[in-house]
């Protein structure tokens, strides 16, 4: 089930990405002789992100995803108004231990972050980072589907320029992704390692 919430930090930015994909598939499904695999594919995981069967044809599909998308349409507020610090961020959160993702879910929202996510599949994570304007991604490493959390962490960010923090008990697996990553917070960790990671990279000014 897909957990992300829409709520009062969302931009323009994000009914801009709805809209963009909106329109892909709509072009695609007049002219169906033109969807390439990496279409269907995006297809199939935006759908798992809803519970959709999403073996059938993107013809059958696309209509159910698009209600779907258009029921949960991004509200665009036109002046922000931020209640909690400045540092507040919108955080991907990618966790396949479904108890350390709830953990961390509530304490990034106790700590004033929002939340998108949280997401068990990297392909349901890439999709969503295409329907929200994100800062950063907190990903878990090894995770047991098809995609790794680093093969996520480098497609994230050559696609989107998602900053990328990685969360992982395997010391080795985290070395060889550091090229890619903000910081790295090593299992088991505490909230406060976790909020500390993110001050770093909220402290950058890029951010």
């Amino acid at each position: 089930m897909f957990d992300g919430s829409i709520t009062d930090h969302t931009t323009a930015n994000d009914k801009a990405n709805l809209d963009a994909i909106l329109s892909r598939y709509d072009a695609l499904m007049a002219a169906p002789e033109t969807m390439t695999p990496e279409d269907a594919t995006d297809l199939a995981a935006l759908a798992g992100i809803f519970d959709l069967d999403a073996g059938r044809a993107p013809t059958e599909l696309w209509p159910e995803v698009r209600t779907v998308l258009t029921a949960q349409a991004p509200r665009v507020v036109e002046n922000p108004v931020f209640t909690q610090d400045a540092t507040a961020l919108t955080l991907l959160v990618v966790e396949d231990d479904p108890e350390m993702a709830q953990d961390l879910t509530a304490l990034l929202v106790e700590a004033g972050h929002d939340v998108v996510g949280p997401f068990h599949s990297a392909e349901a994570a890439e999709v969503a980072a295409g329907l929200h304007t994100i800062d950063v991604a907190l990903l878990d490493i090894n995770l047991s589907g098809a995609t790794d959390g680093g093969t996520l962490g480098r497609s994230l960010k050559s696609r989107w320029g998602l900053k990328v923090v990685f969360l992982s008990g395997d010391v080795t697996a985290a070395a060889s992704h550091a090229d890619i990553a903000e910081a790295m917070v090593i299992k088991p960790y505490r909230g406060a390692d976790v909020l500390a990671a993110l001050k770093r990279v909220a402290d950058d000014a890029s951010v």
